[in-house]
């Protein structure tokens, strides 16, 4: 399935003018993009641009200093309750430890959303329990805990609750974090193959090159310098014609200018 363009439909989810920090400390001012229905947007950029903050407000976890979060055009931080209630069931989120109880079955972990938001019979929730797990490469697991699991194993699992509800959008933080190469590309694949196959629109924070040209359809790049968007669009594209240097050499592996360097382009460092 191709990801749709803003010409086919709106977006799935705005960011307005966010300035997001903690307390006088602002990491993210004015940043704005959107998100449209079934494309993989990957957020990225060098540690402390401000990733996983944009990610806590995006889900509602941070409230923003200004500006506002839009998800299918709700306000993340609205104060209707019968609003937030539905925009819950439309977001899943993957987050990067996988964040599963310990003392809980992965059944009852991959349950547990439904039992919250569903009034659906337990035979039911069951088999779209199963049906997850199936989905994830993990059929016959139910009854394992999660100590019992490899780190990937868990990721997996941790999708599978995410999906559980058939959201429209579901948020990835760092989902190869950890992982060995080979069960990280694997767990690539399923995400694209999940995005594929239902359409859903996902959203990733990572800094793992391999993943993102993986996966994206269109990257965000976030600079702790500019305290915000530095480049947008195509990973494969800003890869090879980018003329900023900081663009260009993450996504050529180049190491910073802090030594004097040029890049192809003969800039200095900035």
């Amino acid at each position: 399935m191709r990801p749709t363009t803003p010409a086919d439909s709106p977006p799935v989810i705005v960011v307005e003018g966010l300035t997001a920090g903690y307390g006088d400390l602002i990491i993210l001012e004015n940043v704005s993009f959107e998100v449209y229905p079934g494309e993989i947007l990957v957020i990225l950029g060098g540690s402390g641009c401000g990733k996983s903050t944009l990610m806590k407000n995006l889900i509602g976890l941070y409230k923003p200093l200004a500006g506002r979060v839009l998800i299918k055009g709700v306000d993340v931080n609205s104060h209707d309750e019968t609003e937030l209630r539905q925009l819950r069931r439309n977001v899943g989120v993957a987050f990067q430890s996988g964040a599963l109880f310990g003392s809980m079955t992965i059944a009852e972990n991959i349950a547990l959303p439904l039992r919250e938001y569903t009034t659906l019979a337990q035979e039911t929730i069951d088999r779209l329990v199963r049906l997850k797990l199936s989905m994830v490469g993990l059929a016959g697991y139910d009854h394992h805990l999660p100590g019992e699991l490899s780190g990937g194993m868990q990721k997996r699992v941790g999708l599978a609750r995410a999906l559980a509800l058939d959201p429209a959008v579901v948020f990835f933080d760092e989902p190869s974090a950890g992982l060995d190469p080979v069960t990280g590309v694997e767990l690539d694949l399923l995400i694209k193959d999940i995005n594929a196959a239902m359409g859903t629109t996902m959203v990733v924070v990572t800094h793992e090159l391999l993943s993102i040209f993986t996966i994206a359809h269109r990257v965000v790049m976030l600079d702790k310098g500019e305290r915000g968007i530095i480049a947008r669009g195509d990973p494969r594209y800003l890869r090879e014609h980018s003329t900023d240097p900081r663009v260009w050499n993450f996504f050529n592996r180049q190491p910073s200018f802090s030594r004097g360097g040029e890049n192809r382009y003969g800039q200095k460092n900035l």
